[in-house]
């Protein structure tokens, strides 16, 4: 969800009011999921990078983590999300480790839509970590042992992989998950990404060939279908 900070410069406002505007958008974003009937949605919200960002907004935005939570929680509730936060706690104050720990017991029981924020989270920081599990449980280390280490195990690998803000990276984002999944990269900040913003995401996913190293006379031959799951 790239895009926040340039967004309020634009507007000559704190780089804090373009993330306040972002929640908006993420808000928009989760209905739209529902009402298209998307199983899973992964949000990058905080890299383990971002502690470089300077203090006030790396404070600002752990604020607007708990007040978002507050104020969003009993609607995600209501409305069937189960929230997962993924990443790297130890760093995080324990008011905001708390307020992670009581929006997950209160969402535990939904199964609409399962909707993964990660928070201080990096690609290399979850192999690195599940790596270290094996180790320390004395496995090999596997393909197969490595996925089922991973911080998103509870959930497929990405189907979709959605960059807005003009970026043509992933800037450490699901490097494992997201081997195999279609890209689309969004000109448009992170506010100003709508529903049709979306739609026009998802169209172009549909329109693609998933091959999985087959070719496409494989495919047609077998008749074989790929599920379009976005997450």
């Amino acid at each position: 969800m790239d895009g926040n900070g340039r967004w309020a410069t634009k507007r000559f406002l704190p780089r804090v009011a373009g993330h306040k505007q972002g929640v908006d958008a993420l808000r928009s974003c989760v209905q739209a999921c529902i009402d298209r009937g998307i199983a899973i949605l992964t949000v990058f919200a905080f890299s383990s990078e971002n502690w470089n960002r300077p203090v006030e907004e790396v404070s600002g935005l752990m604020d607007l983590l708990v007040l978002s939570l507050s104020r969003e929680v009993p609607r995600l509730k209501a409305n069937g999300v189960r929230l997962h936060f993924v990443g790297n706690r130890q760093q995080l104050s324990q008011k905001v480790q708390g307020s992670l720990q009581q929006a997950e017991a209160a969402t535990a029981d939904n199964q609409k839509l399962v909707f993964n924020v990660c928070f201080n989270y990096g690609g290399r920081w979850d192999i690195a970590q599940a790596a270290q599990q094996l180790v320390s449980s004395g496995q090999v280390i596997t393909e197969a042992a490595l996925d089922r280490a991973m911080a998103l195990s509870h959930v497929p690998d990405p189907d979709l992989l959605i960059r807005t803000g003009g970026e043509l990276r992933i800037s450490n984002f699901l490097l494992w998950q997201a081997a195999y999944s279609e890209l689309h990269f969004s000109d448009k900040l992170w506010p100003d990404f709508d529903v049709a913003a979306l739609d026009e995401a998802i169209a172009v996913f549909r329109s693609r060939e998933r091959r999985f190293g087959q070719t496409s006379a494989q495919l047609n031959s077998s008749g074989h279908l790929h599920p379009v799951k976005v997450a």
